[in-house]
């Protein structure tokens, strides 16, 4: 989605709780927990408790998702909280920031640390209390957490323009932010068709068992294959379409996505097929990215 839809998409964020169970904590790996949010509109998380602290993916949409959080790292782990990788700059993946750890190091991409800057100058942004990077990166960090290598990288442009993944190889599990959502039309920003399918190629080129979606329930390494077969099959669809003159509404119409007819849509998300055969048409048209 382009960033006034990202606007839009807070403005509903702000007032609309999408209620599922109760959060979902399972532990992935030695140390390693995905937490799994019982609000659609707020992020799901992952964290790893290492010898003398606790590194934390994402951290939902405000104070009371992060209270949440922090409630059910609190139930496997006093440590403090020393780390936060937020994987993009939408703020329900960053709003608990503060309330999960105050003193903690915030880890994001350089683009990531900007468009939270941006966001903070903005008027309807005052109901959040962002906490942006302390420390960012281009391509590529390590974090050494006791025994654990965590590998922290920037795949080029994809859900956005400055997503970050976060690969525990020892765990062989993956935080994918927005780049992965379970069986669900993902929302598109400012970001790449084209490069996120080989971003997911890559990772899939990983020894990984499981896969943090952003929002939805954990994925298995099939589940992650399926949401990159449906990236890839769109696009294919979409080429060839404008190739043969197809107007951007002829596009929208004629794509065929009957074998995912399974994954989640939110029209008022611009989180579609059509949506997204749109965001993939104006990036051909546009040209690489």
């Amino acid at each position: 989605m382009k960033t006034k839809t990202a606007f839009a998409l807070v403005s509903v964020l702000l007032c609309c709780t999408l209620a599922a169970a109760d959060p979902v904590v399972k532990q992935i790996g030695d140390g390693l927990y995905a937490y799994i949010s019982d609000n659609d509109s707020s992020a799901n998380a992952t964290f790893l408790i290492g010898d003398n602290g606790i590194l934390v993916i994402d951290t939902g949409l405000n104070a009371t998702e992060g209270e949440k959080l922090l409630r059910a790292i609190r139930q496997i782990s006093n440590l403090p909280v020393k780390y936060i990788v937020n994987t993009h700059y939408h703020p329900d993946h960053q709003g608990g920031n503060f309330t999960v750890g105050p003193n903690a190091v915030v880890i994001a991409t350089d683009f990531t640390r900007q468009r939270t800057l941006a966001l903070m100058g903005e008027q309807r942004m005052v109901a959040f209390h962002f906490h942006p990077a302390d420390l960012t990166f281009q391509e590529k960090v390590t974090l050494h957490i006791g025994s654990d290598d965590v590998e922290i990288y920037f795949p080029g442009k994809a859900h956005t323009s400055g997503d970050a993944l976060v690969y525990f190889p020892r765990q062989h599990a993956i935080a994918m932010g927005d780049l992965f959502l379970n069986r669900s039309s993902p929302a598109m920003d400012v970001g790449s068709a084209a490069n996120w399918i080989q971003a997911l190629d890559h990772v899939l080129s990983l020894a990984i068992e499981h896969a943090v979606p952003g929002h939805f329930e954990l994925g298995t390494r099939a589940d992650l294959r399926r949401f990159r077969d449906y990236l890839s099959d769109l696009y294919q669809q979409v080429r060839t379409l404008k190739q043969q003159g197809k107007s951007l509404d002829e596009v929208r119409r004629q794509i065929r996505m009957e074998k995912y007819s399974d994954f989640r849509q939110y029209p008022k998300f611009q989180a579609t097929f059509a949506d997204n055969a749109a965001s993939i048409y104006e990036q051909l048209t546009a040209g690489p990215q």
